[in-house]
């Protein structure tokens, strides 16, 4: 995904805005290092993982304990449902009744596996770098963060059946930031509108891919619109002119005398406002144990739409088990699908866990 986002219309010339601070290029390292960080934490995952010593089947075990899930339990080459829970992936119950509320930032640094982290990491240098080149380490690292927990807040509120994972929140908070430092900065820019077109185009693509099972399209819409607000508060440039104004001589006519447009400051106090209502309603929800789909009958539809090729509605499942030793045999009631694992000191819940990706 390349954007090409083309220098100020109003600089005279290369080295002239070379000299321009308030629109120097930055070295990116951050958001390399978010990608490193996150393959790092994929490879811990894989390892706690263990799939050799807590399944009957394994794909790649020549990988050994870094071996992955049997296709029938995790199609993206990664962990199993039980090692994405324990490492921090949000479960909704565990944030609301036992206080964990630490899992809406520590999912977005975990992967449901290989397929899910090249997506989501190529798409984080794409878009991140140019960023982080253009505001700094800083404000993109914030934005990065906070447009992560958005999304897992907004996700949190709709979706408590099943666990969510990835950092594809944050990606669209950087796209949402990108769009909202475009519209805010419009004037800054040369070929600003083709630049929208395929901006917009880029984003309604990929939030259409979250009307898909299995993706969590909440965490992609709550990132998105928490990137997009956090865009008009932290990436607004002054105006070049005001800028230029300060590095030419004295006995030259002054050509701006506000830093900021009008509509740039309305639309900073408006995005501020709005970023703070929405992260306390949402927080104070969230934390009383609201289901948001008991007030909105439709919005379902924004993550995943049924077709005569997939359903969306979450079923209750069922298994039988049987124990011999270490050795556990669950089969769902449902599908009659049958695994043995290999585990000992087993709950009631690691058991309805391990039931539900038999069946599901």
């Amino acid at each position: 995904m390349e954007i090409n986002m083309s220098l100020p219309t109003k600089v005279a010339s290369k080295d002239e805005y070379k000299e321009v601070k308030h629109f120097k290029k930055w070295v990116p390292w951050l958001i390399p290092f978010f990608v490193i960080a996150n393959v790092i934490v994929f490879i811990i995952t894989m390892y706690v993982n263990d799939c050799p010593n807590n399944s009957v089947s394994c794909i790649a075990r020549f990988f050994g304990r870094f071996s992955f899930q049997p296709f029938h339990e995790n199609p993206l080459l990664g962990p199993s449902l039980l090692t994405l829970r324990s490492m921090g992936a949000l479960d909704v119950d565990k944030v609301v009744n036992k206080h964990q509320g630490w899992r809406l930032i520590t999912c977005m640094w975990l992967h449901g596996g290989v397929f899910h982290l090249l997506a989501n990491m190529l798409g984080i240098l794409l878009v991140g770098i140019r960023l982080e080149q253009e505001f700094g380490f800083v404000l993109i690292g914030v934005l990065f963060v906070i447009s992560g927990f958005g999304g897992s807040l907004l996700s949190a509120l709709f979706i408590q059946q099943s666990i969510s994972v990835g950092a594809s929140s944050a990606l669209f908070g950087l796209l949402g930031g990108m769009l909202s430092e475009l519209i805010t900065n419009w004037s800054i820019y040369d070929k600003r509108l083709g630049v929208l077109i395929t901006l917009v185009s880029i984003i309604v693509i990929n939030l259409a891919v979250g009307i898909f099972p299995h993706v969590d399209n909440f965490a992609h819409i709550g990132g998105f619109f928490t990137g997009f607000l956090l865009g008009f508060v932290f990436l607004i440039r002054p105006q070049f002119g005001w800028v230029k104004q300060k590095y030419v001589t004295p006995n030259s006519q002054a050509l701006v005398k506000s830093k900021f447009k009008i509509y740039q400051c309305i639309s900073w106090l408006l995005a501020l406002i709005l970023l703070i209502f929405g992260f306390s309603v949402g927080l104070v929800a969230l934390l009383n144990g609201v289901d948001a789909n008991d007030h909105c009958s439709w919005c379902h539809y924004l993550s995943c739409v049924p077709t005569s090729k997939w359903s969306c509605n979450s079923t209750s499942v069922s298994c039988l088990t049987q124990q011999i030793g270490n050795q556990l045999n669950v089969t769902c009631s449902s599908s009659g699908k049958s695994i043995i694992y290999y585990m000992q000191n087993l709950t009631d819940s690691r058991i309805h866990e391990l039931c539900f990706q038999i069946c599901t």
